[in-house]
């Protein structure tokens, strides 16, 4: 088959499609013929190191869908040919944490395309119970894009406690976990307010029911409250050092802000008597377990969450699909198409 591999962590143009043996599928695994996988900044995060694969050479990519080409020797819930969508959140199913169902505590917690080979590929191997049926409703391309995403917003907003009415501000719309988040805090009956450096991405946030946005470069957090009349319940960060501070300032008292990255440096500085006089709870978020993908592939399932597609670039042109990613163009998934 071909894969797109990473032989070094020199950046994204260390990527190189070659050919390479088809995976064959353990006793309890299956293995998948993809008809689409979209990137995420875990795919740029690899190639620079951050981290770096445990072995080389590594294929990359969290998510997919596909059809099922091959199954193990114990599998017998699934059959061959039938149409599935890869849940990229990896555990072993058997410690405390995996049988309490908080998979992403598990000690061998991995994710797809970054602890084991992953979608940048024509095929993937992975355990029998991370796939489910596609759902009938989505094209392939929306179905290999809300996977990781999606997950990783909705387990923000419930460990945030987002309730019907709250306001929720979502800092850098513009790629899957803010894109899917301002579905979902929708979904949810918050209303949403979003920041970006682009007004383009924040005109187009408000067409998709955001009630308004903000330059994420100024002080989007005294706009929010002269906007909304109030502060925020929740903030969803993944931007860190850049916004961080007016992340914090923008939360009421008693506000929660939830943070799943850092994409403009991993330290930031807090003043801690506001912290606390504030009451303000800061909530890390990683990935999901088993039973919030079930409840978000439900939700795009029923039409109740769009899936957003920024674009399709086929298999041959990841390069430039993850150009697009890099330079943050994007406005939802960049998805690779077959």
């Amino acid at each position: 088959m071909r894969a797109w591999l990473l032989h070094d962590t020199n950046g994204p143009e260390s990527y190189r499609l070659e050919s390479i043996a088809t995976p064959e599928p353990g006793p309890d695994e299956v293995r998948v013929q993809l008809r689409a996988s979209a990137l995420n900044h875990l795919d740029l995060w690899v190639s620079r190191g951050m981290p770096a694969p445990h072995h080389f050479p590594h294929i990359a990519g969290g998510d997919g869908a596909g059809v099922i080409s091959a199954v193990g020797d114990d599998v017998t819930s699934v059959e061959v040919g039938a149409e599935v969508v890869l849940n990229p959140s990896v555990s072993c199913g058997k410690c405390d944490a995996c049988l309490s169902g908080e998979s992403p505590f598990c000690r061998s917690y991995g994710i797809l395309g970054e602890h084991r080979p992953g979608t940048l590929a024509e095929e993937v191997v992975l355990p029998v119970r991370n796939v489910v049926a596609k759902p009938a409703n989505l094209s392939w391309e929306q179905a290999a894009a809300y996977p990781l995403a999606t997950g990783t917003a909705h387990r923000m907003l419930r460990r945030a406690r987002l309730s019907a009415g709250d306001v929720l501000l979502i800092v850098g719309i513009g790629g899957g976990v803010a894109s899917m988040g301002l579905q979902l805090g929708l979904a949810m009956g918050a209303t949403v307010y979003v920041t970006s450096r682009d007004q383009s991405k924040i005109d187009q946030a408000v067409a998709w029911g955001a009630a308004g946005g903000f330059d994420s470069a100024g002080e989007f957090s005294k706009e929010l409250k002269a906007t909304a009349g109030r502060p925020a319940d929740v903030v969803m960060e993944s931007v860190g050092p850049a916004t961080f501070n007016q992340s914090m300032r923008s939360m009421q008292s008693g506000g929660r802000i939830a943070v799943c990255g850092a994409t403009s440096g991993p330290k930031v500085e807090i003043s801690v008597p506001y912290l606390f006089f504030k009451q303000i709870e800061i909530i890390g978020s990683t990935m999901f377990n088993h039973a919030e993908f079930l409840a978000v592939t439900g939700l795009v399932s029923s039409g109740k969450v769009p899936v957003i597609v920024d674009s399709v670039t086929p298999f041959e042109e990841l390069p430039a699909a993850l150009a697009r990613l890099d330079e943050g163009s994007q406005l939802g998934k960049v998805v690779i198409g077959r």
